[in-house]
């Protein structure tokens, strides 16, 4: 039988070992994503925070461990027991990983069209509520992914994530490469539609205003191990050098600055 505790986390990671050949990526990480909240995954650059994504989503294996989406062991699932979970699942990859022969409102419907048996007038009106949703002009959804500014993109890859009305939102890096305008706007978008859908989200970020402003809670990765998890506030105090070299500098403190400022 299920325990409460199981029943609560979406996503539980355990024990999991990431080598590749003599290089250690994860050595004993463990993280737990509750049910409703925004969990961002951080860490300076290749501390392994897309690699642990890609695991978690069963697109590479690990080396040792354990991880569970929705109390289910995912290690011991075929493709097609695996099916009916990333059917409950949407995924914001780093370059929105759109498909540049299609229109906007194909890459939205594509999803619609691989795992439903809706008719092709209500894929399309579902597909155009997505691409509202997300805060795009109605003309867009005619446009090619060349067509539309890095912001635009960023938003029609989380529209079509969102097109199968997921309970579990997997977000990578996805305010990189936007201006400081086109972030925030991006941030008020998640967290609003995070309220809105009743999503759980997992974030692997490295914007620190991103993390201050949207995430609930925060697990930092560094010497291939989990440095440190909490609130925001309890992760910048840990006494780490690692934590403090990312926290304490001039953008670390610009980011907490804001947060405790006009984005209150």
């Amino acid at each position: 039988m299920r325990t409460e505790g199981a029943q609560l986390n979406v996503v539980e990671v355990k024990g999991v070992h990431t080598r590749f050949g003599d290089a250690v990526v994860h050595r004993d990480v463990n993280l737990e994503l509750r049910r409703g909240e925004i969990l961002a995954v951080i860490g300076g650059s290749g501390c392994g925070k897309s690699v642990l994504l890609r695991e978690i989503l069963r697109l590479m294996p690990v080396t040792e461990g354990e991880i569970s989406l929705f109390s289910e062991d995912i290690s011991t699932l075929s493709e097609a027991q695996l099916a009916p979970l990333r059917r409950r699942i949407g995924v914001l990859f780093q370059h929105a990983a759109l498909f540049s022969s299609q229109t906007l409102l194909e890459n939205v419907m594509l999803p619609l069209l691989e795992h439903t048996h809706l008719d092709p007038d209500t894929v399309e009106e579902l597909a155009r509520l997505r691409i509202a949703m997300v805060g795009l002009p109605e003309e867009a959804a005619g446009r090619f992914p060349a067509e539309l500014s890095g912001g635009m993109r960023k938003r029609a890859g989380l529209a079509r994530a969102l097109a199968l009305d997921p309970e579990l939102l997997f977000l990578d890096e996805p305010t990189s490469g936007l201006d400081p305008v086109g972030a925030n706007g991006l941030d008020d978008l998640i967290k609003d539609l995070a309220h809105a859908m009743g999503l759980t989200v997992l974030m692997v970020t490295h914007d620190l205003a991103s993390l201050w402003y949207i995430a609930d809670r925060i697990v930092m990765l560094g010497d291939a191990q989990v440095l440190a998890s909490g609130t925001a506030e309890e992760v910048a105090s840990v006494d780490h050098p690692l934590v403090q070299q990312f926290f304490s500098g001039p953008r670390g403190r610009a980011a907490r600055a804001i947060r405790e400022g006009t984005r209150t």
